[in-house]
């Protein structure tokens, strides 16, 4: 976009300009992690940050960027020599989802160090940032190994880079901002740690707040160089604002009862780490100086709080993100000066605040109702959220005997989630990074080379020398460099591990629920959920129950979402065995087109019991039997229980070429093998099918 649009015409979303501001005024916050549905302005905003931030001098010349007033000592391009320096804006760098380690981080100079012989490093995004902006769009799709590199990077201040003979160690301080859909995954908790702030944003239901929206973003449509000029003010203001409280900021002074209620707040919440008590210091401290005070206030620790602990307190991916403020404001008042608790409390005069508005201490931000950005569009009430109406209970109604049919019954609590063991798709695949299944990937351990098929991506250095080595008297060379050609240059292949497609199908019969089972039921599929969340994977859900199948979720990256189905489902009737593997086969078939590389894994949650229909044991063997057919990997999960067992489980496992466990061996602390168990049997599969496509 060649014209920004104003971060001063954003309509509300006060705590996502508030939490892009205080990173601005000092970076040291850690940056900020925004959260919300789509068209609600997140990257509106952050692209509209960039336009406010002040200009930085660098030294001439350097891809560094460095300051001229304090040069980075062991810049790759120094030392440098004293000068003035030159003025730029500050940078905003994008980084892509796909975007490759070589790219965020740099790399050696290939051509140079073979045509030359020298090494020379190529800067990546990390170093184009410094100083600057970092923008990740969507980084809960971002790699985990990409993540992970960018996020010590941000703590560090510098990016060190030990690669192909490389060691280069260059300053890298810069806001760092990610946004995200939680609809499409979440990030792993010790990687939300790492961001210092997060911020939740919403469309408005407001009506009058969305009329505005839609004609500050049609007023910009159409003349944006106009609608610029307009708010050119507002933004002059903020942009001086700015820096007047970066230049505040070493003066504020954060005392001991301020800090005793940072410290008593984190420990009240029972947040893990230091980490959050340190961002939360230097985020109260920020907004002291963004509201023109020297000391850090109780109503700074406050806000502090509501922005750095939401996304610290969560233990795994189906907690909420949140904070109880009763709990909050009643730790503050526990933690404040006696002389405070005999007032009104709030730890000082208003008055002190020289720009007093509704936006308490981040004042100064144009009011506005709660809202949302320019670009959001109208949301159809019927697309709210993925979570399904819970189904109406009906009250005074018995479980139906197994297999007779009966009536629905309410949804029942799940137990407590487990660690499970490994469950792994045999061979080798190349679908997308992930934890579960080997695979050829792009990062991994290098188990050898070829020769590239179409454009170069990872170079094996050692292989394009060898190859080159042999010839280098009939090139003619004649310095240094060696003479490579196209033909000598070799790919690096990778080993590592891949992310799957986990479609759960989950028997919701009336038998399941014979016996108090599905609790148990529910806790195992939660912990295979749990599970597939660590291993990146993607999952499905498929339920069936009295006369047919159904898809409770479409295969997404969201697990939290599969497992607010799977709480609010109901259990009765009879089990339609085959009409949930033949929907399963539809599922997988449509995937297949979409993902080819992403390989599948079905589970099948049942007791294997199959009635309703003529003929239903048969036809759920011809259904299992489409399944093995295609080669996909199954796990069957016994949940029959009792003294007398009918072995119903194992024999659809048999039938689909895969593996039966039962709930005991589910568990990672049970009975070892099962990783095995599932592999052994799918190779035994692929033997039978040898032998009879021989006869």
């Amino acid at each position: 976009m060649s014209t920004p649009y104003p971060f001063t015409a954003i309509v509300g979303q006060d705590d996502l300009r508030l939490g892009l501001l205080l990173n601005a005024v000092s970076p040291a916050v850690g940056g900020v992690l925004v959260r919300g549905e789509k068209g609600t302005a997140k990257s509106t905003a952050v692209r509209a940050l960039a336009a406010l931030m002040p200009q930085v001098p660098v030294v001439d010349g350097c891809r560094f960027s460095c300051d001229p007033g304090a040069p980075d000592p062991v810049c790759p391009d120094g030392p440098h020599q004293e000068a003035d320096g030159v003025s730029r804006d500050a940078r905003m760098v994008e980084l892509p989802v796909g975007a490759s380690e070589d790219r965020l981080v740099g790399a050696l100079d290939i051509e140079r160090a073979l045509a030359d012989g020298v090494k020379a490093f190529e800067p990546g995004l990390l170093a184009d940032a410094h100083r600057g902006i970092l923008y990740v769009d969507e980084v809960n799709l971002l790699h985990d190994h990409l993540v992970d590199l960018l996020l010590d990077a941000a703590a560090m201040g510098a990016s060190y880079v030990e690669r192909e003979g490389v060691s280069v160690r260059h300053a890298a301080r810069f806001l760092l901002v990610g946004t995200m859909n939680p609809e499409e995954g979440e990030l792993r908790p010790q990687l939300l740690d790492r961001f210092g702030l997060t911020v939740e944003v919403a469309a408005s239901r407001d009506t009058d707040q969305r009329v505005e929206v839609v004609r500050r973003r049609l007023a910009y449509d159409d003349d944006p160089a106009g609608f610029v000029a307009k708010w050119a003010g507002e933004e002059a203001d903020l942009r001086e604002r700015i820096v007047a409280a970066r230049a505040l900021l070493p003066q504020v002074r954060l005392g001991d009862d301020a800090l005793r209620q940072i410290a008593a707040t984190c420990a009240a919440f029972e947040v893990d780490g230091m980490r959050a008590d340190i961002v939360m210091a230097r985020t109260a401290t920020a907004l002291a100086a963004w509201a023109g005070r020297e000391d850090v206030q109780e109503e700074d620790v406050r806000q502090a709080a509501l922005l750095a602990l939401p996304h610290r307190r969560r233990r795994n991916p189906f907690d909420a993100p949140g904070l109880d403020e009763d709990k909050l404001d009643e730790t503050l008042e526990q933690n404040s000066p006696q002389d405070d608790r005999e007032g009104d409390g709030g730890g000082g005069d208003g008055d002190d605040d020289p720009d007093p508005g509704p936006d308490g201490p981040g004042g100064g931000i144009p009011p506005q109702n709660d809202g949302e950005g320019p670009d959001a569009p109208q949301r159809d009430e019927s697309q709210r959220g993925d979570t399904p109406e819970p189904p109406q209970e009906q009250p005074e109604q018995q479980p139906a005997p197994a297999g007779k049919g009966g009536a629905e019954q309410p949804a029942a609590k799940s137990a407590e989630p487990f660690r499970t063991k490994m469950l792994s798709v045999p061979g080798l695949g190349e679908g997308a990074a992930g934890r579960r299944s080997r695979a050829r990937t792009e990062h991994g351990r290098t188990t050898g080379a070829v020769r590239p098929q179409g454009a170069l991506t990872k170079l094996h250095l050692a292989a394009t020398v060898q190859a080159a080595a042999p010839h280098q008297h009939a090139r003619g060379r004649t310095g240094r460099g060696l003479v490579v050609r196209r033909d000598d240059l070799r790919q690096a292949t990778r080993e590592g591990r891949e992310g799957n497609l986990v479609l759960f199908v989950v028997d919701a019969s009336g038998s399941m629920a014979a016996r108090q089972r599905m609790g148990a039921v529910k806790g195992a599929v939660l912990s295979l959920l749990l599970d597939a969340y660590q291993r990146r994977d993607k999952v499905g859900l498929v339920t069936f129950r009295g006369k047919e199948a159904e898809v409770a979720l479409p295969p997404t990256s969201s697990v939290d979402a599969a497992a607010a189905r799977l709480e609010l489902l109901p259990t009765g009737g009879r089990t339609p065995l085959a009409a949930g593997l033949l929907k399963a086969h539809d599922v997988l078939r449509v995937e297949r087109l979409r993902d080819p590389s992403r390989r599948p894994l079905l589970v099948v949650v049942t007791d294997g019991r199959a009635t309703g229909g003529p003929e239903p044991v048969a036809l759920a063997g011809r259904a299992a039997r489409l399944h093995e057919a295609e080669g996909i990997a199954s796990v069957v999960v016994d949940c029959e229980s009792g003294m007398v067992r009918l072995g119903l489980a194992a024999e659809l496992a048999r039938e689909l070429g895969g593996t039966a466990v039962t709930l005991d061996e589910l568990r990672a602390d049970s009975i070892a093998g099962l990783v095995k168990d599932v592999q052994g049997a799918q190779g035994a599969k692929g033997a039978q099918g040898a032998s009879r496509r021989a006869a």
